[in-house]
């Protein structure tokens, strides 16, 4: 036994150490980076790269007015990360102290997404439409009240049994606040856009006018060619696919939980 943790041991300071080490530090700089993803972080540390990497070409050439001053620019340079990064890094400060760090960056696919997700899917298989709303910042109390109120966790199972064609509420609108389905069979306002009017169903319409008037996100899958859209800003991204579905939601899922934690 002793000869063989002898020679872990000895294989372990010559290679696995600087493996886990590399491994280990690449990991932390994924997380770091997705976690930011998407924040004014990304193009600042884009900006320190470039300078880090002028930096060492200097030295390396041996330009020393160039590298003198870079070097300058260093020391400034970290009291103004410091400055500039605060928000961010009070964000993450305040997840470690949480004490959630782990469940925020390992769980990249909250629960009311996944069952958005597989509501889409199972509804698509069987040729139906849905219409779902998420409320963000602005109320949507008005549109609410037109509808029957949930008040109950989003479910893949709830919602498809709203968007099932026997359902009395089939044809209106679910509005979804967090993880909470708010309201369903709720009536939306239609774009008056022109080409939309001329091309697009009711429940784009929607989608797109709903849109218009608050900063909610709407999500349509058409019952005639089963494909999926998104509205936001007033504008219509049509024929998304799933998995770009997933992402734009788990990139407003990120931007959300940021904003919460300043």
């Amino acid at each position: 036994m002793a000869e063989i943790a002898k020679i872990i041991q000895t294989y372990w300071n010559a290679y696995l150490s600087n493996i886990v080490d590399i491994a280990a530090t690449a990991v932390l700089i994924y997380l770091i980076f997705t976690l930011l993803k998407e924040t004014r972080a990304i193009p600042i540390l884009k900006g320190i790269f470039i300078l880090l990497g002028l930096t060492i070409a200097s030295r390396l050439l041996k330009l020393g007015t160039l590298s003198w001053i870079l070097s300058g620019a260093w020391v400034i340079g970290v009291i103004a990360v410091v400055i500039v990064f605060q928000p961010e890094l009070r964000f993450l400060l305040a997840k470690l102290g949480s004490g959630k760090v782990a469940g925020f960056l390992f769980r990249i696919k909250p629960d009311w997404i996944e069952a958005i997700i597989e509501t889409l899917k199972e509804a698509r298989e069987k040729s139906w439409g849905a219409l779902i709303v998420i409320q963000l910042n602005i109320g949507l109390k008005n549109y609410i009240e037109t509808g029957v109120k949930i008040e109950g966790a989003v479910s893949s199972e709830i919602l498809i049994s709203i968007f099932n064609p026997t359902s009395p509420l089939h044809d209106g609108a679910v509005i979804i606040k967090g993880d909470k389905i708010l309201a369903a069979g709720c009536i939306l306002p239609l774009t008056m856009e022109e080409i939309a009017s001329r091309i697009l169903g009711t429940r784009h319409r929607a989608a797109i006018g709903i849109s218009e008037v608050s900063d909610a996100w709407a999500i349509v899958l058409s019952e005639e060619t089963s494909s999926i859209s998104l509205a936001r800003g007033g504008k219509l991204a049509r024929n998304i696919s799933v998995e770009e579905l997933r992402k734009e939601l788990i990139a407003l899922y990120r931007e959300k939980e940021f904003e919460a934690a300043k």
